[in-house]
């Protein structure tokens, strides 16, 4: 029997398949399970798919099915907490893309507070991460505690996540099937989290979010309008560890973010 939806759910999916189509992501039709994937033809001088490679696109493109019905109603939940329980029991022990057998160990979910009005956005755990779970604890994990202070916050008072959930090989930047099959997880946390500010931090996670191929000088220094969330660019904590010299231009990004949410730096007797 076909589930039958009522009138606010329907109206909250409505909206968050137009929010998914201007991220770029389109197929979000509802199919039952294939045990069999049908085969495609292969684009003009490419190999054709492994029939598991896609049995597993097939499985993806289910799942953010399914995401698509879930997160309608998500937001609504008056406890933030379960909420984000629930999609991380649906992410399970995720094998949607290939990183589940390149070497992640596992899966970064994301840490803070739920009801955070600050959210950063990085691009994906690196090894400390995907070693302990927790997404930005390295070096660039420190730099950005330390960065957060400076706006006279503490970690523990703003959400981090990232575009993707699974350590890549050797560091390597996220590939774009990567990135669709995980954001579905990603825009439920933070439809569910509602921060007044979201950060992005580094060009993936902005070009990610935004559907934008801009360079950072480009998109940074302005407000975007994420979903009636404000959105923000800055570097990313990894670069400017490679590159001091950008520590000052990040900072007028977060002073800009600070006045937004009308937050003081803490005074010297303070530190």
């Amino acid at each position: 029997m076909a589930r039958v939806l009522n009138a606010h759910v329907k109206g909250a999916l409505a909206e968050r398949i137009r929010y998914y189509h201007e991220l770029g992501i389109y197929d979000f039709y509802r199919r039952e399970v294939m045990t069999t994937a049908p085969a495609l033809p292969p684009a003009s001088g490419s190999p054709a798919p492994t029939a598991e490679e896609t049995t597993s696109r097939a499985r993806a493109r289910h799942a953010m099915d399914e995401n698509v019905v879930q997160a309608a109603a998500e937001p609504d939940m008056i406890d933030p907490v379960q909420a984000l329980k629930i999609i991380r029991q649906d992410l399970g022990d995720c094998t949607r893309c290939g990183l589940h057998k390149q070497g992640r160990k596992q899966i970064v979910f994301g840490v803070g507070n739920p009801r955070a009005e600050l959210m950063f956005i990085g691009e994906a755990p690196g090894a400390d991460e995907d070693q302990q779970g927790e997404p930005f604890v390295g070096r660039a994990g420190q730099l950005l505690n330390n960065m957060i202070k400076a706006m006279g916050l503490e970690r523990e008072q703003v959400y981090i996540a990232n575009i993707i959930k699974c350590r890549p090989p050797f560091n390597r930047t996220p590939e774009r099937e990567e990135c669709e099959t995980c954001s579905p997880f990603l825009m439920r946390q933070i439809a569910v989290i509602a921060p007044k500010v979201v950060v992005a931090l580094g060009a993936v996670a902005a070009k990610t979010l935004l559907s934008i191929n801009s360079s950072m000088s480009d998109l940074r220094g302005r407000w975007y309008d994420f979903r009636g969330t404000k959105l923000a660019v800055t570097y990313h904590p990894a670069f400017l560890l490679r590159d001091p010299r950008q520590k000052k231009e990040a900072w007028k990004d977060l002073q800009m973010v600070m006045k937004e949410l009308n937050l003081a730096p803490p005074t010297r007797g303070a530190e």
